[in-house]
């Protein structure tokens, strides 16, 4: 089978399509014909080692692992034994980089029990676009900002792939939304349902003199102080994505500004979650949620859709399609 892969930290230029063995499923496994795939931040992160700590888990001077790739979705080929939650035929998606990654590939083998169904009125390429991105989106605003119907809620960094899931996610919490993007996005922001948008080109919510009750920032830089600004008494901010610096901050120094105040600055580190797929699938099926996506790259351009992401500037998902019919074929 052909599959993506990288032996040493750098640029995308470093990464090969290769054919590799095809894998087979262990006990409890499934193998699964991928259809789709998406691009995530984490994928720029383990590649570049851009934040230095990846080494230290990764491998100092080399990646320990050699493919890339979190958010996957296909139809299952074969099963291992012992697995009764699917059959060869049936349409899946998941998060699979707590099993090696690897999704920017054919194939892979994969734990049943880390796979669901996919939404029925999803298409593969919108399926791959949701694990790592809403579910970081519906921890940080659920689990971290424990947002609540009627609370100001603020996206900032709204058009990116987490912030456009946020938008909707806090929607459909029935929060009062407001989306911060650039002048290009704006229309954007408002078909994605929310009730106030700021035009960041335009306007500094931080100083504005609103405050709101849950911010998340998906990206777009203030400092932690600007954010405790913007925040009302008893507020939270959720930093969800960013930088290297914006990271660190929040990590390093966020329990520090939270001090002496009823105003918490924190982050979310999103957890691979059937149960929580399960939830998007509800709000697909619903018509509640909609990813967005970009661009879609075939497998053999994956170092072009990295570069992409690079930029900062995806509107949306940036979706990898393994078959011809990722962007069309559906689970029935």
């Amino acid at each position: 089978m052909k599959a993506i892969t990288y032996t040493q930290y750098g640029s995308p230029d470093v990464l090969q399509l290769q054919e590799v063995e095809k894998p087979t499923p262990q006990a409890g496994e499934v193998l699964v014909r991928i259809h789709a795939a998406s691009v995530n931040a984490l994928d720029w992160h383990l590649l570049t080692a851009d934040i230095f700590v990846v080494r230290f888990s990764e491998g100092l001077f080399k990646p320990k692992r050699n493919r890339l790739g979190a958010d996957m979705a296909g139809r299952v080929e074969a099963v291992g034994s012992g697995v009764t939650l699917f059959q060869p035929g049936d349409a899946v998606y998941g998060d699979i980089e707590p099993f090696g990654s690897g999704a920017f590939a054919e194939y892979a083998a994969i734990p049943a029990t880390a796979l669901a169904p996919m939404p029925q009125n999803a298409t593969f390429a919108e399926a791959a676009a949701l694990p790592v991105a809403a579910l970081t989106a519906l921890q940080g605003l659920r689990d971290v900002g424990k947002i609540a119907a009627g609370q100001r809620v603020l996206i900032n960094g709204a058009s990116g792939g987490v912030g456009s899931f946020a938008v909707q996610i806090a929607k459909a919490f029935d929060a009062e939304v407001t989306a911060v993007c650039s002048t290009r996005n704006v229309a954007q922001a408002r078909a994605l349902g929310a009730d106030h948008v700021i035009d960041y080109t335009q306007a500094d919510f931080t100083q504005s003199g609103q405050q709101y009750d849950l911010i998340l920032a998906a990206n777009g830089y203030h400092s932690l102080g600007a954010y405790k600004r913007a925040l009302a008494p008893g507020g939270v901010y959720v930093m969800a994505g960013g930088k290297t610096r914006q990271i660190f901050e929040a990590m390093l120094l966020g329990a520090w500004y939270s001090r002496g105040g009823d105003k918490k600055l924190t982050n979310v580190m999103a957890h691979a979650s059937v149960p929580d797929l399960r939830v998007l699938n509800e709000w697909i099926e619903a018509g509640k949620l909609k990813p967005v996506i970009d661009r879609c790259y075939p497998l053999h351009q994956t170092a072009d859709a990295l570069r992409y992401l690079g930029e900062g500037h995806a509107r949306g998902k940036i979706i990898i399609t393994v078959t011809d019919d990722a962007a069309t074929g559906r689970s029935v």
